[in-house]
């Protein structure tokens, strides 16, 4: 039943994937709690109702069912940062990698547990092995600092790479940045330019800013 249920979500029919949801959910199924609760969250066949999604995700939390855990973890975290933490390390624990991302990125920035860049790049990295593209480029700022890590320029340098081959705007950026200043890598303005002109199309803002100026003083034509 719950693969009827999921095949009843993926080609759209969200109300008839609802009252499977439910009906499995309340027997208990902890997969099902968070599909239902994802879709309450998501107001997906149903009104939104955060009430619902957080009620359900519990329920399949309370039986450590992963993405319960992570999706809890996200409705928690404006207004407490330690209870998304500890949220966000169970489901860590158990292999999910925006979940490993989002306990980097707190142990980096001290939100919710006591900075700790060493284990920020243990868990950045556990992400990057699953294809995280943001965990392969903030892993490559810690060894292009040296936080946490030993300061590494062709480490970070294959992390920014990674990062930029899916896409990732700041990859582009921050690899655009080794070429421009031969770090890791043989100096390359052009290829600088190039990734940089990448970044930019992506939204990010530096990048769309050296363009701009570039541009207004006549040195590119973008």
């Amino acid at each position: 039943m719950i693969e009827t249920a999921h095949d009843a979500y993926n080609t759209h029919h969200y109300s008839q994937a609802l009252a499977l949801y439910t009906a499995l959910a309340e027997r208990d199924n902890a997969d099902a709690q968070t599909s239902l609760g994802f879709m309450y969250q998501n107001a997906q066949g149903t009104a939104k109702d955060t009430e619902k999604a957080r009620f359900w995700y519990e329920k399949a939390a309370e039986k450590k069912q992963p993405y319960a855990l992570f999706n809890l973890a996200l409705l928690h975290y404006d207004n407490d940062r330690f209870r998304a933490y500890a949220l966000f390390l169970e489901a860590a624990i158990l292999e999910v990698p925006p979940a490993q991302y989002e306990v980097a990125l707190m142990l980096e920035r001290g939100l919710g547990c006591v900075q700790n860049y060493s284990e920020a790049a243990f868990w950045y990295e556990e992400a990057a092995k699953r294809g995280h593209a943001e965990a392969f480029n903030n892993l490559g700022v810690l060894y292009k600092e040296g936080h946490g890590v030993e300061q590494n320029m062709a480490r970070a340098l294959r992390c920014f790479e990674r990062a930029s081959e899916n896409g990732l705007p700041t990859g582009h950026y921050n690899l655009g940045l080794m070429y421009d200043q031969g770090l890791g890598v043989t100096q390359d303005h052009d290829k600088a330019l190039e990734l940089c002109r990448k970044a930019a199309y992506g939204g990010h803002s530096k990048a769309k800013a050296i363009i701009a100026q570039l541009q207004d003083d006549g040195k590119i034509v973008f």
